[in-house]
């Protein structure tokens, strides 16, 4: 009796500590490892600066301040992660705002990476996600309201109000990486057209014609840099 408690309390430790693994980025094994961009060494993530060569700047940014750059879906997407704010290298989060014009959309995409939680600045919107049993979840939410984003399911938000609205994203990820689901109408190569007709259920011609609508506006490519 007692070997198949132990047993049993050990899978549940195993478990647990599979689990805290496997849902965000590594945890750190220093206090600080400031991202050295200037480095040629290649790891998962950014090598550290030298011990002590660090400033107070490098743990703060004015990155989500202000709106981020326009795109054609009616927001604007700033992001305080790695790449703009070196302290956050092996800390395992980063944030992002996104505002939102009236019928403004977040449009599908994934992080494949990272959880991610929003909170309501201002307005209303939509969000939801889709399971990968298929099931819709969905809610309003306004202002004040959080709502979270399981990891790698694809989501949205969109503006419902009358007026702009505005969000706080958070991560567990200093890069948590972004898909969206458009993007593969602008792979770099293409997917063969006929793949593409038969995966959607339509025709070569009207997969030829999404794709003249996006890769003209770099649409794929602008808001993935926005938020990797």
């Amino acid at each position: 009796m007692a070997y198949m408690i132990l047993f049993k309390v050990a899978i549940t430790i195993l478990s647990i500590t599979f689990n805290r693994a496997s849902a965000s980025d590594p945890d750190p094994l220093q206090d600080v490892c400031v991202a050295n961009y200037n480095s040629s060494v290649t790891v998962n993530g950014y090598a550290c600066k030298s011990n002590y060569t660090y400033t107070p700047e490098d743990f703060a940014s004015m990155a989500i301040a202000q709106p981020g750059e326009p795109n054609i879906f009616g927001t604007k997407v700033g992001v305080a992660n790695v790449d703009n704010m070196p302290g956050l290298n092996t800390l395992g989060m980063s944030w992002s705002r996104v505002d939102f014009e009236r019928d403004g959309l977040n449009p599908p995409h994934t992080h494949p990476r990272a959880t991610e939680i929003i909170f309501v600045l201002d307005g209303d919107l939509r969000a939801g996600f889709i399971t990968t049993d298929n099931v819709f979840v969905n809610k309003l939410i306004t202002k004040g309201e959080v709502f979270v984003f399981p990891r790698g399911l694809i989501h949205f938000q969109f503006n419902v109000g009358k007026s702009n609205a505005s969000i706080l994203v958070a991560f567990d990820s200093q890069k948590p990486g972004v898909q969206p689901v458009i993007s593969m109408f602008a792979t770099k190569p293409s997917i063969p057209d006929d793949v593409m007709a038969k995966a959607f259920q339509t025709s070569v011609e009207e997969v030829q014609k999404i794709r003249e609508r996006l890769v003209p506006t770099n649409v794929t490519m602008e808001y993935s840099h926005a938020i990797m």
